[in-house]
Protein backbone atom coordinates (compact mmCIF):
# COMPACT_ATOMS: atom_id res chain seq x y z
CA UNK A 1 0.00 0.00 0.00
CA UNK A 2 2.71 2.20 1.51
CA UNK A 3 4.55 1.57 -2.44
CA UNK A 4 0.85 2.61 -4.30
CA UNK A 5 1.29 5.36 -2.34
CA UNK A 6 4.50 6.40 -3.30
CA UNK A 7 4.08 5.57 -6.82
CA UNK A 8 1.00 7.71 -6.96
CA UNK A 9 3.26 10.68 -5.49
CA UNK A 10 5.90 9.97 -8.17
CA UNK A 11 3.44 10.36 -11.06
CA UNK A 12 1.81 13.86 -9.35
CA UNK A 13 5.33 15.08 -9.02
CA UNK A 14 5.89 13.59 -12.57
CA UNK A 15 2.69 15.53 -13.88
CA UNK A 16 3.64 18.98 -11.69
CA UNK A 17 7.31 18.91 -13.65
CA UNK A 18 5.83 18.51 -17.26
CA UNK A 19 3.05 21.05 -16.73
CA UNK A 20 6.09 23.55 -15.44
CA UNK A 21 8.04 22.91 -18.17
CA UNK A 22 5.06 23.50 -20.72
CA UNK A 23 2.41 26.47 -19.03
CA UNK A 24 3.44 29.49 -17.87
CA UNK A 25 1.92 29.14 -14.45
CA UNK A 26 2.74 32.24 -12.76
CA UNK A 27 0.28 34.79 -13.70
CA UNK A 28 -0.61 36.00 -10.55
CA UNK A 29 -4.38 36.50 -9.21
CA UNK A 30 -3.37 39.87 -8.35
CA UNK A 31 -2.53 40.91 -11.35
CA UNK A 32 -5.63 40.09 -12.63
CA UNK A 33 -7.02 42.52 -9.76
CA UNK A 34 -4.91 45.29 -10.20
CA UNK A 35 -5.87 45.52 -13.91
CA UNK A 36 -9.05 45.06 -13.19
CA UNK A 37 -8.97 48.29 -10.58
CA UNK A 38 -7.28 49.98 -13.21
CA UNK A 39 -9.67 49.68 -16.01
CA UNK A 40 -12.40 50.77 -13.49
CA UNK A 41 -10.35 53.64 -12.18
CA UNK A 42 -9.90 55.00 -15.72
CA UNK A 43 -13.97 53.71 -16.93
CA UNK A 44 -14.89 56.61 -13.73
CA UNK A 45 -12.42 59.27 -15.21
CA UNK A 46 -14.08 58.57 -18.55
CA UNK A 47 -17.49 58.88 -17.35
CA UNK A 48 -16.68 62.70 -16.01
CA UNK A 49 -15.58 63.12 -19.59
CA UNK A 50 -18.84 61.26 -20.84
CA UNK A 51 -20.69 63.87 -18.42
CA UNK A 52 -18.74 66.89 -19.21
CA UNK A 53 -20.01 66.63 -22.48
CA UNK A 54 -23.56 65.73 -22.47
CA UNK A 55 -23.97 62.85 -20.70
CA UNK A 56 -24.28 59.13 -22.31
CA UNK A 57 -26.68 60.59 -25.18
CA UNK A 58 -23.55 62.37 -26.41
CA UNK A 59 -21.17 59.46 -25.53
CA UNK A 60 -23.55 57.25 -28.50
CA UNK A 61 -23.20 60.70 -30.56
CA UNK A 62 -19.59 60.33 -30.61
CA UNK A 63 -19.03 60.04 -33.99
CA UNK A 64 -21.58 62.87 -35.03
CA UNK A 65 -19.22 65.74 -33.72
CA UNK A 66 -21.10 65.33 -29.91
CA UNK A 67 -17.06 65.31 -28.79
CA UNK A 68 -16.09 67.11 -31.88
CA UNK A 69 -14.15 64.32 -33.09
CA UNK A 70 -14.14 64.64 -36.90
CA UNK A 71 -11.16 62.63 -38.18
CA UNK A 72 -8.69 59.56 -36.97
CA UNK A 73 -6.21 62.22 -35.49
CA UNK A 74 -8.94 64.07 -33.18
CA UNK A 75 -9.96 60.69 -31.84
CA UNK A 76 -6.59 60.01 -31.07
CA UNK A 77 -5.90 63.17 -29.34
CA UNK A 78 -9.30 62.67 -27.47
CA UNK A 79 -9.51 62.71 -23.43
CA UNK A 80 -11.46 59.06 -23.77
CA UNK A 81 -8.49 58.07 -26.14
CA UNK A 82 -5.75 59.34 -23.64
CA UNK A 83 -7.43 57.92 -20.92
CA UNK A 84 -7.55 54.24 -22.37
CA UNK A 85 -3.50 54.84 -23.27
CA UNK A 86 -2.84 55.51 -19.76
CA UNK A 87 -5.49 52.88 -18.45
CA UNK A 88 -3.84 50.35 -20.45
CA UNK A 89 -0.08 51.23 -19.25
CA UNK A 90 -1.27 50.91 -15.92
CA UNK A 91 -2.62 47.81 -16.28
CA UNK A 92 0.22 46.53 -17.62
CA UNK A 93 2.96 47.36 -15.53
CA UNK A 94 1.03 46.37 -12.57
CA UNK A 95 -0.10 42.75 -13.95
CA UNK A 96 3.57 42.62 -14.50
CA UNK A 97 4.84 43.72 -11.03
CA UNK A 98 2.78 40.91 -9.83
CA UNK A 99 3.83 38.27 -11.70
CA UNK A 100 7.27 39.28 -11.81
CA UNK A 101 6.78 39.17 -7.78
CA UNK A 102 5.27 35.53 -7.88
CA UNK A 103 7.35 33.87 -10.55
CA UNK A 104 10.66 34.84 -8.13
CA UNK A 105 8.59 33.14 -5.45
CA UNK A 106 7.89 30.24 -7.16
CA UNK A 107 10.89 30.34 -8.36
CA UNK A 108 10.25 30.03 -11.70
CA UNK A 109 12.09 32.55 -14.59
CA UNK A 110 10.01 35.04 -15.84
CA UNK A 111 10.80 34.76 -19.67
CA UNK A 112 11.73 31.64 -20.69
CA UNK A 113 10.51 29.31 -23.70
CA UNK A 114 7.17 29.18 -22.35
CA UNK A 115 6.35 32.55 -21.05
CA UNK A 116 7.69 33.31 -25.22
CA UNK A 117 4.94 31.41 -26.31
CA UNK A 118 2.52 32.64 -24.48
CA UNK A 119 3.16 36.20 -25.82
CA UNK A 120 3.46 35.29 -29.30
CA UNK A 121 0.16 33.62 -29.03
CA UNK A 122 -1.42 36.47 -26.98
CA UNK A 123 0.78 39.25 -29.88
CA UNK A 124 -0.94 37.43 -33.02
CA UNK A 125 -4.76 38.04 -32.64
CA UNK A 126 -3.73 41.51 -30.19
CA UNK A 127 -1.75 42.60 -33.58
CA UNK A 128 -4.07 41.58 -36.04
CA UNK A 129 -7.12 42.87 -34.04
CA UNK A 130 -5.11 46.53 -34.00
CA UNK A 131 -4.95 47.12 -37.16
CA UNK A 132 -8.44 46.34 -38.24
CA UNK A 133 -9.47 48.52 -35.43
CA UNK A 134 -7.05 51.38 -36.82
CA UNK A 135 -8.82 50.91 -39.87
CA UNK A 136 -11.64 50.83 -38.94
CA UNK A 137 -11.25 54.51 -37.02
CA UNK A 138 -9.67 55.67 -40.62
CA UNK A 139 -13.18 54.78 -42.02
CA UNK A 140 -14.88 56.92 -38.91
CA UNK A 141 -16.53 53.62 -37.57
CA UNK A 142 -15.92 54.51 -34.02
CA UNK A 143 -18.89 52.32 -32.46
CA UNK A 144 -17.25 49.76 -33.44
CA UNK A 145 -13.28 50.20 -31.46
CA UNK A 146 -15.04 48.84 -27.77
CA UNK A 147 -17.12 45.39 -28.99
CA UNK A 148 -13.58 45.15 -31.49
CA UNK A 149 -11.22 45.45 -28.09
CA UNK A 150 -13.17 43.11 -26.49
CA UNK A 151 -13.43 40.56 -29.41
CA UNK A 152 -9.93 40.34 -30.27
CA UNK A 153 -8.82 40.40 -26.51
CA UNK A 154 -11.10 37.32 -25.70
CA UNK A 155 -9.64 35.71 -28.71
CA UNK A 156 -6.11 36.26 -27.80
CA UNK A 157 -6.81 34.77 -23.94
CA UNK A 158 -8.40 31.47 -25.81
CA UNK A 159 -5.29 31.64 -28.26
CA UNK A 160 -2.91 32.02 -25.17
CA UNK A 161 -4.56 30.03 -22.38
CA UNK A 162 -2.98 26.39 -24.05
CA UNK A 163 0.38 27.86 -22.64
CA UNK A 164 -0.88 28.76 -19.64
CA UNK A 165 -3.61 28.26 -16.81
CA UNK A 166 -6.48 26.55 -18.28
CA UNK A 167 -8.72 29.09 -16.42
CA UNK A 168 -7.72 31.66 -18.35
CA UNK A 169 -9.23 30.32 -21.75
CA UNK A 170 -12.81 31.56 -19.86
CA UNK A 171 -11.90 34.52 -19.20
CA UNK A 172 -11.63 34.69 -22.69
CA UNK A 173 -15.27 33.54 -23.35
CA UNK A 174 -16.59 35.84 -21.05
CA UNK A 175 -14.59 39.05 -23.12
CA UNK A 176 -16.06 37.59 -26.20
CA UNK A 177 -19.65 37.14 -25.50
CA UNK A 178 -19.46 40.52 -23.93
CA UNK A 179 -18.21 42.35 -27.70
CA UNK A 180 -20.42 40.26 -29.51
CA UNK A 181 -23.48 41.74 -27.31
CA UNK A 182 -21.35 45.37 -27.35
CA UNK A 183 -22.09 44.93 -31.26
CA UNK A 184 -26.29 45.46 -30.44
CA UNK A 185 -25.41 48.49 -28.33
CA UNK A 186 -23.04 50.61 -30.04
CA UNK A 187 -22.73 53.86 -27.89
CA UNK A 188 -22.44 52.03 -24.48
CA UNK A 189 -19.01 50.54 -25.29
CA UNK A 190 -17.53 52.47 -21.93
CA UNK A 191 -19.83 50.18 -19.52
CA UNK A 192 -18.97 47.04 -21.45
CA UNK A 193 -15.35 47.69 -21.06
CA UNK A 194 -15.92 48.65 -17.68
CA UNK A 195 -17.36 45.17 -17.37
CA UNK A 196 -15.58 43.26 -19.30
CA UNK A 197 -11.73 44.88 -18.78
CA UNK A 198 -12.81 45.70 -14.89
CA UNK A 199 -15.00 43.39 -13.43
CA UNK A 200 -14.33 40.41 -15.07
CA UNK A 201 -10.82 41.58 -14.55
CA UNK A 202 -11.20 40.93 -10.72
CA UNK A 203 -13.90 38.03 -10.84
CA UNK A 204 -10.87 35.93 -12.34
CA UNK A 205 -8.54 37.71 -10.36
CA UNK A 206 -10.27 36.58 -7.02
CA UNK A 207 -10.77 33.16 -8.33
CA UNK A 208 -7.01 32.34 -9.37
CA UNK A 209 -5.51 34.09 -5.77
CA UNK A 210 -7.77 31.55 -3.65
CA UNK A 211 -7.26 28.61 -6.02
CA UNK A 212 -3.65 28.72 -6.57
CA UNK A 213 -1.53 31.47 -4.05
CA UNK A 214 -3.87 31.88 -0.80
CA UNK A 215 -2.87 28.55 0.69
CA UNK A 216 0.86 29.39 -0.07
CA UNK A 217 0.27 32.77 1.29
CA UNK A 218 -1.06 31.16 4.65
CA UNK A 219 1.65 28.52 4.41
CA UNK A 220 4.55 31.28 4.34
Amino acid sequence: MNEQQQSLQDLQHIKQMMERSSRFISLSGLSGIAAGTCALVGAWFANRVILDNGGPSGYRELVTKTLEVTSLQDFMGHRLFQIAVYTFIGALLSAFLFTYTRSRKSNVPMWGYTSRRLIINVAIPMIAGGIYLFRQMQFGNYGLIAPGCLIFYGLALVNASKYTLGEVRYLGYCQILLGIVNCWFVGYGLYFWAAGFGVLHIIYGSVMWYKYERSKNADA
